[in-house]
This record gives C-alpha cells, sequence and structure tokens, in this order.
C-alpha cells in the first residue's frame, strides 16, 4: 500500500521535472532520492514508458559522452495532467496538513 502511494507522488515528481527541463533516468533517481524515494532502474524505466505510451512524456535519444541516453519532456496532455494533479494535490494538502 505504502509503496502505491509512493509511486503515485513519484510520477507527479516525473511530470513536474519534465515539465521544467529535459530529464533522464539517473538524474530523475538522483532527484527522487533527494525526496526521499528510493527507486531501482527496474522500477523507473518501465513507470517512464508508461507515461510516454500514455501519452503524457515524450522521449529523445541524445549521445552524451559517447553514451546514448533518453531525454523526457512533459506533452500538452501531460501538462493538462500535472495542472489537474496541482489542484488535487492542494485540496489534499488543505484538508490533511492544515485542518
Amino acid at each position: 500500500m505504502i509503496r502505491d502511494l509512493e509511486l503515485a507522488f513519484i510520477k507527479i515528481h516525473i511530470l513536474y521535472h519534465a515539465d521544467r527541463e529535459a530529464v533522464f533516468g539517473v538524474g530523475l533517481m538522483e532527484e527522487l532520492a533527494r525526496h526521499g524515494y528510493e527507486i531501482s532502474p527496474g522500477t523507473l524505466y518501465p513507470i517512464l514508458a508508461k507515461m510516454e505510451s500514455g501519452g503524457f512524456l515524450t522521449c529523445e535519444t541524445r549521445t552524451v559522452a559517447r553514451k546514448q541516453r533518453k531525454y523526457y519532456r512533459i506533452t500538452p496532455e501531460g501538462r493538462k495532467l500535472l495542472n489537474r494533479m496541482r489542484e488535487k494535490i492542494k485540496e489534499l494538502y488543505q484538508e490533511v496538513i492544515e485542518q
């Protein structure tokens, strides 16, 4: 149950950061760790693939230091979802934290 909730928060983090700039797997794992989420590549990359196939992220492959790296950006559909989640987070915060 806890992992399911954390995975939902992780997906929102991914949308948020992909909206700010292009993100890649290792960078996301470091950023998520900064927020206290431990996520393995075996969990993260299927999430990214599912978000891409769902139309929420786009993926571009770039060569960095002779290695292929996939960069992800938010799509207009992903931005709509992020904005809907912002409202939900705001409402939840007001109910759970402020009351």
